[in-house]
C-alpha cells in the first residue's frame, strides 16, 4: 500500500449531509425536511397539526387572535394549518356554554330551535363545495397569488414579526372596507343581509352566513398581495374570521379599556341593531379603531333591537338567502330611467330617486325598545323532530361534502397560479365574510 493510500485509509470519513437529521431551524429540522423524511408531501405536518396535543391551545387561542408570529408564520401556503378546523370544537363548546349560562342568568334559553337551526343551516349552505371550495379556491386565493406572482412591488420576509403584524392590521383594514361596502351597496347588502336577518343575538348568529357574498369580498384584499406573501395572508384571513365568532353574545357586557381598541360584544351588538343610532355603525373586525377614524363608530346606548329594519320573520333557508335579490329586481323595475335602475343596485339599500347615495331612514319602522323577536309556537315534539332532522342533515353534509372539501390538494387554475386547498383552509375561512 502506498503512502497516499495509507493516508486516505486513515482519513476520517467526511460527514454526509442528511436532511433527516440536519438542524435547519432553531428548533430542529424544518417542516419540509420532516415531511420529506417521513415520506409525506411537503406541508403534511402542518396540515395534520390539529391532531397533535398542542392543537387544543392553538385552536382556542386562534379564536381570540392570540397566536404569536413565531408559531404562525409559514413559508408556503401548503404549510398553513387549518385554524378554523382546529377551533371548531370550541365553537360547539362555547355555544353550549352560552345556553347554560343564559339559562342560569335569565331562566330562559338564549337560542331558539327555529332561529338557531336557521343560522346553522345558513352556515352549511355558505360552505357547500359548489360555492365555497370551487369559487373561493378559484377566485380568492388564486387571484391573490396571481397578483403576488406577477405584480408584487416588494417581498416582505415571511419569517419577520413585522410582516406578521403588518398583515394582521392590513387584513383587518381590508375587512373594514369589505364590511362597509356590504352595507352601503345594495347588491352587496342583498348577500350580507342574511347575517343580519336574525332577531336574536347569540353565537349561532355568527354562523348565519351568505352563500353569495364571498364572490365580491376577495377584491378588497388584493392590495396586500403587492407585498405580503400568500402564506401570511392565509394565516390572518383565518384569524380575522375566528375572532369575530365570540363577539356575537349578549352575556359579555363590557371589557373596560379594551373597548377603545378592539371590537367587542358591546360594539358588535350595536352593529346588529335596527335602532336608528345603530344603523351602518361599527364595521370593524378585530379592531374598532377604523370606525373611530372614519366616523362610523357608535357606543351602545339604548336597548338594542336586533335584525333587519323590515324583519322578514321567516325561517326558510332559501328565502333567507335570496329574497333580497328579488326585492331589488322588483324595485328597479319600478323606475323608468336606466340611471335609476342601476342606482337601485349600486347605491345604498335605502336609496330612492332624489335622495343622497345612502338614502335616509325616515320610512323605517320606529323602534320602541319593546319589540319581541319572532318565535313561532313550535310544539316540543316538533322541536325535537327539527333538531334530529338537522343532525341527520349535518351528518349527511359531512359525509358527502366535508371530507372532499378538506382533502389536501394543489391544482392549476385558469389564472395560471396554484389553487391550494389547505385541508379545508379556504373553505373554512370563507375569506372573512363580514359580520
Amino acid at each position: 500500500m502506498t503512502d497516499s493510500q495509507r493516508q486516505l485509509a486513515r482519513r476520517p470519513e467526511e460527514p454526509r449531509f442528511d436532511i433527516c437529521t440536519a438542524v435547519t431551524t432553531p428548533t430542529g429540522p424544518s417542516r419540509r425536511a420532516r415531511d420529506t423524511c417521513a415520506g409525506r408531501p411537503a406541508g403534511t405536518e402542518a396540515l395534520t397539526a390539529d391532531m397533535g396535543s398542542g392543537s387544543v391551545s392553538v385552536g382556542l387561542r386562534a379564536m381570540f387572535s392570540m397566536l404569536t408570529p413565531n408559531e404562525s408564520s409559514f413559508e408556503r401556503v401548503e404549510e398553513v394549518p387549518p385554524y378554523v378546523q382546529q377551533a371548531t370544537p370550541f365553537f360547539v363548546g362555547l355555544m353550549v356554554l352560552e345556553v347554560v349560562v343564559g339559562l342560569l342568568k335569565t331562566g330562559r334559553s338564549v337560542v331558539t330551535i327555529s332561529d338557531g337551526l336557521t343560522s346553522l343551516a345558513a352556515g352549511m349552505v355558505s360552505r357547500l363545495p359548489s360555492v365555497s371550495r370551487l369559487l373561493l379556491r378559484g377566485c380568492e386565493l388564486s387571484a391573490y397569488m396571481y397578483v403576488w406572482e406577477h405584480f408584487r412591488l416588494l417581498e416582505l420576509p415571511w419569517d419577520s414579526a413585522w410582516t406578521w403584524w403588518f398583515t394582521l392590521i392590513g387584513v383587518d383594514f381590508g375587512y373594514y372596507w369589505v364590511h362597509r361596502f356590504a352595507h352601503e351597496v345594495a347588491v352587496l347588502w342583498a348577500a350580507h343581509q342574511v347575517h343580519h336577518s336574525s332577531e336574536y343575538y347569540n353565537l349561532t348568529t355568527a354562523l348565519r352566513q351568505s352563500a353569495t357574498q364571498q364572490f365580491a369580498s376577495w377584491v378588497f384584499y388584493l392590495p396586500l398581495a403587492l407585498a405580503v406573501p400568500p402564506s401570511i395572508f392565509a394565516v390572518h384571513i383565518q384569524l380575522n374570521l375566528l375572532y369575530q365568532f365570540w363577539i356575537h353574545t349578549e352575556l359579555i357586557r363590557d371589557l373596560g379599556p379594551l373597548e377603545w381598541v378592539f371590537n367587542t360584544p358591546k360594539h358588535h351588538r350595536v352593529h346588529h341593531g335596527r335602532n336608528l343610532y345603530c344603523i351602518d355603525k361599527n364595521y370593524g373586525g378585530i379592531l374598532i379603531i377604523w370606525d373611530r377614524l372614519f366616523g362610523t363608530f357608535a357606543p351602545e346606548e339604548d336597548k338594542v333591537i336586533y335584525g333587519l329594519v323590515f324583519p322578514i320573520r321567516r325561517y326558510e333557508s332559501l328565502f333567507v338567502q335570496f329574497h333580497y335579490y328579488r326585492y331589488l329586481w322588483k324595485k328597479s323595475k319600478a323606475y323608468r330611467t336606466f340611471s335609476d335602475k342601476l342606482s337601485t343596485f349600486l347605491k345604498g339599500p335605502s336609496w330612492k330617486p332624489g335622495k343622497a347615495r345612502l338614502g335616509d331612514h325616515v320610512d323605517n319602522p320606529k323602534v320602541t325598545g319593546r319589540e319581541v323577536p319572532h318565535d313561532p309556537s313550535w310544539s316540543l315534539p316538533l322541536q325535537a323532530y327539527a333538531a334530529v332532522h338537522f343532525l341527520l342533515v349535518l351528518w349527511t353534509y359531512h359525509e358527502l361534502f366535508q371530507n372532499k372539501m378538506t382533502s389536501p390538494s394543489v391544482s392549476e387554475t385558469p389564472a395560471g397560479g396554484p389553487a391550494v386547498n389547505t385541508n379545508g383552509l379556504i373553505a373554512e375561512s370563507t375569506i372573512s365574510q363580514p359580520k
